[in-house]
């Protein structure tokens, strides 16, 4: 994990604004909404100090360079990568290890630039060597307001079973 931000213990979490949603994605997209009806899109200031604690680890931050192939993470939680990685700040995201949930949220990236949206992805995927159902977010920011320069994701999952049926791949849901 790289150089994530600490629980200040004299703030009130401001998770306690959505004090009835146990789901990571709907607790992130509910403040991103929120932040997002005052100004377009929220800037990454907004959202750095918001997500403290639990959340981060089941969070990442880019930030979003032209050609995409030049963004790298700013953070990246413990829970979307392999066991043992570290991806510190600046890491291309080329560098992302293959078959784990970063790496499949991130695919989605270029999607979410082009259509200037959030995207919630569910499906079926690979993360640490095991089949996976995963439930994430991709959110852009900009700084402006117009210029999308980070983006954050946000992911859950569980381990499939041996017995279960497999999921489809991917549903991707658009909000506006």
């Amino acid at each position: 994990m790289s150089r994530l931000p600490q629980k200040d213990p004299t703030q009130v979490e401001q998770t306690q604004d959505f004090p009835y949603e146990r789901r990571l994605v709907e607790r992130v997209l509910g403040y991103w909404t929120e932040l997002a009806t005052t100004r377009g899109f929220p800037r990454r200031d907004d959202i750095e100090p918001w997500i403290v604690g639990d959340d981060w680890t089941n969070c990442l931050l880019v930030a979003v360079r032209s050609p995409i192939d030049r963004s790298h993470f700013v953070a990246v939680g413990d829970n979307l990568i392999s066991v043992g990685s570290q991806l510190p700040n600046g890491t291309s995201l080329a560098l992302c290890p293959p078959n784990t949930l970063a790496s499949a949220l991130l695919s989605l990236l270029p999607q979410v630039l082009s259509a200037r949206r959030c995207l919630i992805a569910e499906g079926m995927a690979r993360h640490q060597g095991a089949a996976i159902l995963y439930r994430g977010a991709l959110l852009p920011l900009s700084e402006d307001g117009a210029v999308i320069d980070h983006a954050l994701g946000a992911a859950n999952y569980r381990s499939l079973s041996a017995d279960e049926a497999p999921a489809p791949p991917i549903r991707l849901i658009w909000t506006p």
